[in-house]
């Protein structure tokens, strides 16, 4: 049967800050939008219930609490009624996507008074616990995809340390020496790119958010029309290309695919492109190192700013590289090309798995 939401919960409201439990002990845990914050010795909810960030970073985020617990101010309580699962209408607002609801340009916020008309299927209370163990089953199956994922991703890194030992002490003594000994080649993107931006465009446009751990990831990669100017040739990358962020974020490593050169792209202002020398240096283990705790302090060194992040071509060139052999890096690489064919194996389930999680909401509450 269709109902909303104000048929099946009551709003709650909590007065607490994140300020009132620092230094608190007790049995009763309380939340905020990040999660867990601690345990008290007071509760302010003693059945089970559902929560949604209503203020700032994170609207809209909908979690599940036990009983004998609460949730700070920028939180909402979503109190079931009888004729409702806690669980099933944890799936049912998140399935709602509340966040649309959101008004406010500096500070967003959400009202329940906004959204509780919205309509979904309530179904009998063994239907509910029927769907609720359905939906439990693959939202586990996704948790323990992306546990593998992070795990993946730890291998490496230990891999990188048992090869080359920590860089900070460097334990093997290999020579270190400024990157600009080793670039052949050096730009950043321009400004100004926005009017060739388009739907329909040919190439890639390269932004500091596809550039992370790494990796260049095409996902919602910015199509773009590039003009045939002298500009664009010097902004359009090649395989092997090292680009790193140079502000915001800095540091953000990646290394440009065959795929993404023979596709063509293109990098912003935010990037800088490099070409290296790669009979001594491979792409790959430069990146690794450069993501590494050694590789980010010396950014956060260079860094010319404490109001605006950002490095000139000097600081870049004056990077320093611990280098071992090129058959070192390159066994580091080609361990990390077959710990990359177990990612696309892993993410191909995570994939069909959040696939198959989307699909059975909108079945169940659509």
């Amino acid at each position: 049967m269709r109902v909303t939401l104000g048929d099946v919960c009551e709003k709650g409201s909590s007065n607490l800050k994140q300020s009132d439990v620092i230094n608190k002990t007790g049995a009763y845990p309380i939340y905020g939008a990040a999660g867990y914050l601690g345990n008290v010795d007071f509760y302010h909810q003693d059945k089970p219930y559902v929560a949604v960030v209503k203020d700032g970073a994170g609207i809209g985020r909908t979690t599940l609490h036990p009983a004998k617990s609460s949730v700070i101010g920028t939180m909402q309580y979503l109190l079931p009624k009888s004729n409702v699962l806690p669980e099933y209408l944890y799936y049912v607002v998140q399935y709602m996507h509340l966040e649309k609801y959101f008004t406010g340009a500096t500070i967003p916020h959400i009202y329940f008074k906004d959204y509780k008309a919205e309509q979904f299927n309530l179904d009998a209370m063994e239907r509910q616990k029927e769907i609720v163990a359905s939906l439990q089953k693959v939202e586990t199956l996704i948790k323990v995809r992306q546990q593998q994922l992070q795990k993946l991703d730890e291998l490496v890194k230990a891999r990188f340390v048992e090869l080359f030992g920590d860089p900070k002490i460097n334990p093997n003594n290999y020579l270190v020496c400024p990157l600009s000994e080793y670039i052949s080649f050096l730009t950043s993107g321009s400004r100004g790119w926005a009017q060739y931006c388009t739907d329909n465009g040919s190439e890639w446009f390269i932004t500091i958010k596809n550039v992370k751990d790494c990796h260049i990831s095409t996902d919602n990669m910015q199509p773009i029309d590039a003009p045939d100017n002298a500009e664009a040739k010097r902004t359009k990358v090649q395989e092997g290309d090292l680009l790193i962020s140079i502000t915001a974020d800095l540091g953000r490593t990646g290394v440009v695919t065959k795929e993404i050169a023979e596709h063509g792209a293109y990098i912003n202002q935010h990037l800088t492109c490099i070409r290296l020398n790669k009979t001594v240096l491979n792409p790959l283990y430069v990146a690794y190192f450069m993501e590494s705790p050694a590789g980010k302090e010396q950014f956060e060194l260079k860094n010319q700013s404490a109001v605006k992040a950002g490095l000139n071509f000097n600081s870049i060139k004056s990077l320093r590289i611990m280098i071992p052999s090129i058959n070192e890096q390159n066994m580091f690489v080609e361990f990390l090309n077959q710990t990359d064919k177990s990612k696309v194996a892993v993410q191909k389930s995570l994939d069909e798995a959040q696939l198959l999680f989307d699909s059975l909401m909108q079945q169940y509450f659509g």
